[in-house]
């Protein structure tokens, strides 16, 4: 029940059977828990064979989400010095380099577990997992307007405590974690799953092109395993230097490092984009577009598209018997990483410039069209069932982003 004087609030979606219950107590966060800070675990004292498990205040951005039921760490500092968890806690970085990420609750449901410093301890009657959701859901935006500092951003546990806040009764607490804990589960399948078929597909990758110094493949399909040898020939061969310039018509497009050649957005355009369009060169759907500067990163893509790209970008027209996308997959291998870089030419590595005369000596692996036609497409479906996959991960995300908004009152009424 309300206490007497508090005031109350609703969230816009409540389970069933909590549609008739009190409504939540309006409260501030220091009113329902006490505040702890951590205390020094160097990374130095990190020891994978140490008696003691640990968390430290940087492990919360990369490795833990709003539950904590398995620790990665482990510490043999002096236990004199040491804070240790009860189960519940829920822990807040103290500091770090945006208000935004700072933000970023976790409840421990492990008992002593050592607590690092730069970590407030929030120690609560109410559900710790529920609370941790409501810190990173509707509440984070408040959590990191308190926050102070720009360079390096502190979160005191007085601050904390000013936080207005509303709780349910025990039972809709525990619903509600309960519904947010499965459904991070099926987002964490879906990520091992995102990530397994990557994995799956960057080891296939070294084995369907040749190894460094060879020149077969480790595997091959059965219609080319009494193919010949792939025979090495001189970039140059296999791509001509496209140096058209482009037409106004056409979408000026950029490399990412992640989707290849995509197009650019009105916002991503700047006025030294408009300074250079004379400038802008020509590219041909099945071309292969570089990125001179970051091609030693992996900086290219296949055109789907007729388009065109700034002077920075060095474009390569297949010739006859050359499948693009198949080299498009082979320019992403280490060993081709390496090659470019070898063949770039500057002072520093920010300065590092893959020229079209560096490329074209470069020596690379030519099959038979077909076998690089077979190559690519399988590895295109690989990309395709990942990009598939990926999409239904991202629409659970939004899905919890968006449930997260309802379950818990909003900001505006707490």
């Amino acid at each position: 029940m309300a206490k007497q004087g508090r005031s109350t609030v609703v969230p816009r979606l409540r389970f069933p059977e909590f549609r008739k219950a009190t409504k939540w107590a309006e409260t501030t966060l220091g009113s329902e828990a006490t505040f702890q800070k951590g205390r020094g675990i160097s990374k130095a004292e990190i020891d994978p064979k140490g008696n003691r498990l640990c968390i430290r205040y940087g492990e919360l951005y990369t490795r833990y989400g709003e539950v904590i039921r398995e620790v990665f760490s482990r510490t043999n500092a002096p236990e004199s010095g040491l804070l240790l968890s009860c189960k519940n806690d829920v822990i807040v970085p103290a500091s770090g380099e945006t208000k935004d990420d700072i933000a970023t609750a976790s409840c421990v449901l492990l008992d002593d577990v050592a607590l690092g410093s730069d970590l407030n301890v929030i120690r609560t009657r109410h559900n710790g997992v529920f609370l941790s959701y409501f810190l990173n859901g509707p509440k984070r935006r408040e959590v990191a307007k308190v926050a102070q500092g720009d360079t390096v951003v502190h979160l005191y546990s007085s601050q904390l405590g000013q936080l207005p806040i509303a709780f349910p009764e025990k039972g809709e607490q525990q619903k509600i974690a309960d519904c947010l804990t499965a459904l991070d589960e099926v987002i964490a399948a879906y990520g091992q799953r995102v990530a397994g078929l990557m994995t799956y597909k960057r080891g296939l990758m070294q084995q369907l092109f040749p190894r460094e110094g060879e020149t077969i493949p480790r595997l091959r399909f059965p219609e080319f395993r009494n193919d010949p040898e792939w025979k090495e020939v001189k970039a140059g061969t296999l791509f001509a230097n496209r140096s058209e310039r482009g037409e106004d018509a056409l979408p000026i497009y950029s490399v990412t490092m992640t989707d290849g050649l995509v197009k650019r957005t009105s916002l991503d355009r700047r006025i030294d984009d408009l300074a250079e369009a004379a400038g802008n060169k020509k590219v041909l759907r099945h071309d292969i577009a570089y990125n001179m500067m970051r091609m030693w990163q992996g900086a290219c893509g296949v055109a789907r598209v007729d388009c065109m790209v700034s002077p920075a970008y060095v474009v390569l027209a297949p010739k006859m018997g050359v499948r693009s996308d198949f080299y498009g997959y082979l320019f992403k291998l280490p060993q081709m990483l390496r090659l470019f870089t070898a063949h770039s030419r500057g002072l520093t590595e920010d300065r590092l410039r893959l020229y079209y005369q560096g490329f074209s000596s470069i020596p690379l692996p030519q099959p038979d069209v077909r076998e690089q036609r077979q190559i690519a497409d399988f590895l295109s479906a690989l990309d395709t069932r990942i990009a598939i996959e990926s999409d239904k991960l991202d629409a659970l995300k939004t899905h919890k982003q968006g449930l997260m908004q309802q379950l818990f009152p909003s900001p505006e009424v707490v």
